[in-house]
Parts: C-alpha cells; sequence; structure tokens
C-alpha cells in the first residue's frame, strides 16, 4: 500500500474512534440527567400526594409570596438571602454533621464509609482549623463581593424577583443547563490550574489534602476559588436570567454536592465521591464533574482500570464498597 494510504486510513480510524468516544459521551450524558430527572420528579410527585389536596407548586408558591412580602420585595435583601445566606446554611450545616465525624471518629454510621482507609483517623485539628478558616474567608472576602456584579446582571433580566416562581419543568431544564455549563467550565479551569506553573502558584494549596474533607472544597488559593469554584456555578444563572428561587437551590445543591464529592465518605443512597478522591489521590486524573470531558479527553484511563473506578456508583445497601470491593492485597516485596 500506497504511504498516503496508511496515513489516509489512520485519519479515518482516529475520527471515527473520536466520533465513537463523543457518542458514548453523550450517552452517559443522557443517563446521567434521565437518571437524576427521574429521581427528582418521583420525590416531586411523592411530595405533592403526601401534601394531600395542596400541590407542591402551590405550596412553593405560597411560601415564596410570604418570604418576598415579609421583606417588603426588597431585592438585594431577597438576593442576599436566597444567593448567599441559604447555600452558606446549607454548607455549613451538612460540613458540620461530617466535621464531628471526622474529629470524634462518631458516628461509626458515617466513618465506617471512609473511603482512603487510616487516612483522617481522626482528623489533624490544626489543617482543619486552616481549612475552615480559608473556607469562611473565600466565602466573605470572595464570594459575597462577587455576587454585588451578579446581582446586578440579575436585575437587567428582569424576572428574577418576580412573584411568580417558575414551574417545576422550567427549573429541570435550568438544572440540565446549569449542570451542562458547570461540568465544561470547571473542567477546563481546572485543567488550566494543573498547568506546572499555575498549580506551583495557586492549586497546590487545595491539594494539600490527598485525602480531602467536605470543607476542603471551598479550600483554595483566592485566583482558584473566582476561577473554578464560583464562575463555574454563578455562569448558568446569569445565561438564564433565573429566579432567585432557582439560584438559591442550585447554589445550595452545588456547595452539598462539592461537599460529598470531597468528604472521604462514600455514604449509602448519596452520590458517589470516587471519582474526585481519586483526583486528589492521584493529581492527574479526573478533572471535572460528572466524568463526562474526562472520558472523551482521556483523562480518566487510569481511573477506569482501578478498583476506585468499580466502587464509583450509587451505594445502594448498608455495606461498605471498601469491604465488598476491597483493594487488591499488596505483592510481598
Amino acid at each position: 500500500e500506497m504511504p498516503g494510504q496508511d496515513s489516509a486510513a489512520h485519519a479515518y480510524s482516529c475520527f471515527f474512534s473520536q466520533e465513537e468516544k463523543l457518542w458514548d459521551a453523550l450517552k452517559i450524558s443522557a443517563y446521567v440527567f434521565s437518571t437524576g430527572l427521574l429521581m427528582f420528579t418521583a420525590l416531586a410527585n411523592s411530595v405533592s400526594w403526601f401534601m394531600q389536596n395542596v400541590t407542591l407548586g402551590n405550596f412553593f408558591q405560597t411560601t415564596w409570596l410570604k418570604f418576598y412580602n415579609f421583606f417588603e420585595g426588597d431585592e438585594w435583601t431577597i438576593f442576599f438571602h436566597g444567593a448567599a445566606l441559604v447555600p452558606a446554611l446549607a454548607f455549613w450545616g451538612f460540613n458540620g454533621i461530617l466535621m464531628v465525624a471526622d474529629v470524634t471518629g462518631k458516628p461509626t454510621f458515617i466513618t465506617r464509609y471512609r473511603i482512603q482507609l487510616g487516612k483522617n483517623d481522626p482528623v489533624d485539628t490544626k489543617k482543619l482549623c486552616q481549612a475552615i478558616y480559608t473556607a469562611l474567608v473565600n466565602q466573605f472576602l470572595i464570594s459575597l463581593p462577587m455576587l454585588v456584579p451578579m446581582f446586578h446582571v440579575m436585575k437587567w433580566w428582569g424576572n428574577t424577583f418576580s412573584k411568580e416562581l417558575p414551574t417545576f419543568q422550567w427549573f429541570l431544564v435550568e438544572l440540565s443547563v446549569f449542570t451542562i455549563i458547570e461540568e465544561i467550565l470547571f473542567y477546563y479551569t481546572h485543567r488550566l490550574v494543573h498547568h506546572p506553573v499555575l498549580y506551583k502558584h495557586i492549586h497546590k494549596k487545595h491539594h494539600e489534602w490527598t485525602a480531602p474533607i467536605g470543607v476542603v472544597s471551598i479550600y483554595a488559593h483566592p485566583v482558584e476559588h473566582i476561577l473554578s469554584n464560583m464562575l463555574p456555578v454563578m455562569t448558568g444563572p446569569m445565561i438564564m436570567g433565573s429566579h432567585i428561587v432557582s439560584i438559591s437551590a442550585w447554589f445550595s445543591l452545588a456547595l452539598i454536592t462539592t461537599s460529598i464529592s470531597h468528604c472521604g465518605y462514600h455514604l449509602p443512597f448519596l452520590p458517589s465521591p470516587e471519582f474526585h478522591d481519586f483526583h486528589h489521590l492521584k493529581f492527574s486524573q479526573c478533572y471535572g464533574v460528572l466524568g463526562v470531558l474526562d472520558y472523551l479527553h482521556g483523562t480518566d484511563r487510569v481511573f477506569r482500570q482501578t478498583k476506585a473506578f468499580e466502587r464509583h456508583k450509587v451505594l445502594l445497601g448498608l455495606t461498605p464498597l471498601s469491604e465488598s470491593i476491597p483493594e487488591a492485597p499488596r505483592k510481598a516485596e
């Protein structure tokens, strides 16, 4: 065969290989979104049924109007409570429970699900205090000021503070868009701060924790907190012109989700943190949130060959996956 034919065949093969990977990634995305939507819809229907004659939509609408009238429609006060206070309470409430387990080793219902066995058992309290301090600084001195320009963007859209809530179906559409935007922006900004020059001066701080805990999710250099923590989460609502209730729910969900990813425990019925925990362990794998872009770029190849990948699923029982899918015993040297 001619050399030109070989290179053409190679290019043809590469094209279809990449196309196949893209198709597989899209199928993974569709599975993740459809499963999430089905679970969310089932939950909403259950609550609706429980409330009998009062629909879920009417309940939220009535509650929102009470909240709106309580603050006399003051938009900044409403925005501050929805975009700052509620998500912060969700973050510290969830992480407060985890920190009790990290420090005391109790309750065992939590600590028996530790991913990296023998690590943070108990957590170094000096390191923990540093992490809490940095997280608070990032929240008060970076996140809060960033909400000021966001507030003006949302006012420009004109429907963020509407007395009428968006429909549940529209919120699900928004949630899907927010998730896609976060995946794209987080993956590429995260890979950017792993560049040797930026890693040394910026991202290394976050990776001081090779076995992370929940509060470490926002333990980061200020530049990284802006680029990788705030902008990927803020951009979706600003593009969509979302209602403050949608923003509040999304910010709270994002903070709790990233706390789960960093918490160090693979707890029953919660999203698997194995993917991001492996990133902290190995540094050069698993940069994204959903893992779709990691699959496309091949940055999960090593992860897929590990026991951690086998454990990367929702635990539907009470037996820790570290017991049912243990690490292979090390060979004697």
